[in-house]
């Protein structure tokens, strides 16, 4: 071993194990490598705001596919007859959904859209949620993806 006084004695026990040590993350690593990349995971969530939007960014490498999940809730405590909810998703400026239902009266109601969406290699993904209310609250509004 280098950079040690001439005549000093090495445990070459401890340097072994050391050695197994290093070699067993190094195998750890490689393994992980060969399985592949973990399955990326994104999400969005509105806040206080009626527009959530989520920007999933190119992959140099490789083509993904992602199940994206859209969810308002809302609420009508106060039983207005004639509350209404909506929600509207755009991927990539591009209108993909909207649809603008009744609201339970009296209660907590929601929506949500699902849809899967193939990426190709170097382009990005933005999908973006608009709710609608009228005579109910927003509580919340999310979106999330998971790469398949």
């Amino acid at each position: 071993m280098t950079g040690t006084p001439a005549g000093k004695i090495i445990d070459k026990g401890a340097t072994r194990r050391r050695t197994r040590v290093a070699l067993g993350g190094a195998a750890q690593a490689a393994i992980a490598t060969q399985a592949g990349p973990q399955p990326e995971r994104w999400s969005a969530d509105a806040g206080s705001r009626d527009v959530a939007v989520l920007a999933i960014p190119p992959h140099a490498q490789r083509e993904r596919s992602f199940e994206v999940f859209c969810r308002l809730d809302v609420s009508n405590r106060a039983g207005h007859a004639d509350a209404t909810h909506g929600l509207r998703v755009l991927v990539n400026g591009a209108l993909e959904w909207s649809r603008s239902v009744p609201t339970h009266a009296g209660g907590a109601d929601s929506l949500d859209y699902r849809l899967r969406r193939t990426v190709p290699v170097g382009q990005a993904l933005r999908v973006t949620a608009s709710a609608e209310t009228k005579h109910s609250s927003r509580v919340s509004l999310r979106i999330s993806a998971a790469e398949d």
